[in-house]
C-alpha cells in the first residue's frame, strides 16, 4: 500500500490518496476529484474535466499516466 497525496497525483489539495498498485490509486484519486467535485469545489472540477479529457483522447493522457506510474513506483510504501 502507497499513499499519495491529490496534489501528488495533479490535484490541487492534500488529502490522502492510496492504492496497492499505480491502477488502484489512479481509480481512488479519481473517486476522491469526482467526490470532491460533486461537492462544488472548482478546483477539483478543473481536475475532473481534465481527466474526462483524457478519456475522450487516450493520446493525450499517455504522459500524465507515465509520469505517474513513476511517481508512484518511487514513493514509499506504507
Amino acid at each position: 500500500m502507497k499513499t499519495m497525496t491529490c496534489k501528488q497525483m495533479g490535484g490541487p489539495c492534500d488529502a490522502p490518496v492510496q492504492g496497492n498498485t499505480a491502477d488502484e490509486m489512479m481509480a481512488n484519486g479519481a473517486i476522491h476529484v469526482n467526490e470532491m467535485a460533486a461537492k462544488g469545489d472548482e478546483a477539483h472540477k478543473k481536475v475532473q474535466e481534465m481527466m474526462l479529457e483524457m478519456q475522450k483522447n487516450p493520446a493525450s493522457g499517455e504522459e500524465w499516466n507515465k509520469n505517474f506510474a513513476a511517481a508512484y513506483a518511487a514513493s514509499p510504501d506504507n
